[in-house]
């Protein structure tokens, strides 16, 4: 009868663990499509605009922007790791920090006066557990950035980059491609040459290089260049929720579908062991009353 409860009580606790998945789960889902939507109705105004950067770059005009132009020599670098501060999204954060974590040794290999920087508890204690204490963090970018939140970190990169503090900025983070893919990237957002390079290797259908700048070239670089990369850096952290989301939703599902089949298995074994001492009992019985008869 010990064994019956004992299995009793263990599928009793199995049932309270699938209900936490399950509803999990359904907030994974309801975040996930908030979560997608933003970062569906960023991906068109993203693309387009480096796109434009990226025309204005190869079509000859004589523009020029401090941001567009490549340093003769990298002497310091920033690796921006983006990760979750919260665990149980399957290998979410064990993707990027594999990703991070490749690139800084890598970085840090060749420019000794690199910076770490990671978004998330989960990355922070990840890159402390190697070795690599990061030289600034940040936890309050959750499932939902805001544009102002990224703009106020963008605005510092670009100050940096035009002192000439920083001459390369690198982005580790989880690029969504759809529901069924998401790739773990290490991404160069400046100097904005490599996103116009990026860009100019796939050229949107109908693209086309005629331009006129009014007032004048200059004063429109003086806002298009700028907010491309507050975009692109935008749109990482938008990738990044919803890969999140995904990754959690998925890992929850399958919690749930496991904690189903442990409780099928653990009923099955619950009423054979019941069986077996109800079986028991009734021998029992039959041998004493078999016993009173012999006297």
């Amino acid at each position: 009868m010990a064994k019956a409860r004992a299995l009793d009580k263990r599928r009793k606790s199995v049932k309270n663990i699938r209900k936490i998945t399950r509803t999990m789960e359904l907030i994974a889902t309801a975040r996930f499509k908030k979560a997608m939507d933003r970062a569906s109705a960023a991906t068109a105004y993203t693309r387009r605009i480096t796109q434009l950067v990226a025309d204005l770059a190869n079509a000859g005009l004589k523009v020029s922007h401090p941001l567009l132009e490549e340093r003769p020599e990298v002497k310091t670098a920033r690796l921006l790791v983006l990760t979750a501060n919260r665990g149980l999204c399957g290998g979410y954060n064990g993707n990027v920090v594999r990703q991070g974590l490749s690139r800084w040794e890598e970085l840090r290999s060749t420019l000794p006066a690199a910076k770490l920087e990671i978004s998330g508890k989960r990355g922070i204690s990840a890159f402390k557990f190697r070795g690599h204490a990061p030289d600034l963090t940040y936890l309050h970018f959750e499932d939902k950035p805001s544009f102002a939140q990224v703009e106020e970190l963008a605005n510092r990169y670009l100050e940096e980059f035009l002192r000439g503090e920083l001459d390369r900025l690198d982005v580790a983070y989880m690029r969504f491609e759809g529901i069924a893919r998401q790739t773990a990237v290490v991404e160069t957002l400046l100097p904005l040459g490599a996103i116009a390079g990026a860009a100019a290797a796939q050229p949107a259908a109908g693209a086309t290089t005629d331009y006129e700048f009014l007032p004048s070239a200059e004063s429109i670089l003086e806002e298009v260049v700028p907010t491309s990369f507050k975009i692109k850096l935008f749109k990482c952290f938008l990738d990044a929720a919803v890969s999140e989301q995904v990754a959690r939703m998925t890992a929850m599902k399958a919690a749930t579908e496991n904690a189903g089949d442990l409780i099928k298995a653990l009923g099955t074994a619950y009423n054979r062991a019941r069986q077996s001492q109800i079986t028991g009992e009734i021998m029992e019985i039959l041998g004493g009353v078999e016993a009173l008869k012999a006297k």
